[in-house]
């Protein structure tokens, strides 16, 4: 009985078998991409450039790839080859890496505003609460009608109490 496939859900590739540490291979490709783009990279090549078509034009006895030098197109080719594929890839893990960084610094600034939000909420709370409370000016303006007051009442009925007490 033939087996019925789900069209819903996609095949899976079979693997090759080639086993390889992913983190190795890009530390590599990122190690190539970081010395392809230099300058000493390319004086380097350039002087060998020269060198290889320089003994090819001159040297008769030497000549192992006559004008128009198809192995060193060749070379080319094949470093352009393994170059591009190489600086992609560590092109791919530093924009993974620079998404990391993004969600990071994202939920960093969530946490933030969030305890900004908090603090300001906390401070009005300490604001409400400090506003029903009495200042030390305040007080002492109530103490000091309250001597005067005092001194008052004290004034008319000094009079009317005996000497004696």
């Amino acid at each position: 009985m033939k087996r019925r496939e789900n069209l819903a859900n996609p095949r899976y590739r079979r693997k090759l078998g080639v086993a390889y540490e992913a983190g190795a291979f890009g530390r590599f490709s990122e190690a190539v991409a970081r010395n392809l783009g230099t300058a000493r990279f390319l004086v380097v090549q350039t002087f060998l450039v020269f060198v290889w078509i320089t003994i090819n034009v001159v040297s008769v006895t030497l000549r192992w790839d006559p004008y128009p030098f198809i192995l060193l197109n060749l070379m080319f080719s094949v470093q352009a080859a393994y170059a591009a594929p190489l600086i992609l890839l560590a092109q791919n893990r530093q924009e993974d890496r620079d998404r990391h960084a993004l969600e990071n610094d994202r939920a960093v600034a969530i946490r933030t505003q969030e305890n900004a939000e908090y603090l300001a909420r906390e401070l009005a709370a300490v604001r409400l609460a400090l506003s029903n409370t009495v200042t030390s000016s305040e007080l002492r303006e109530s103490l000091d009608a309250l001597n005067e007051r005092l001194e008052e009442v004290l004034k008319h009925s000094a009079p009317s109490l005996p000497r004696g007490q």
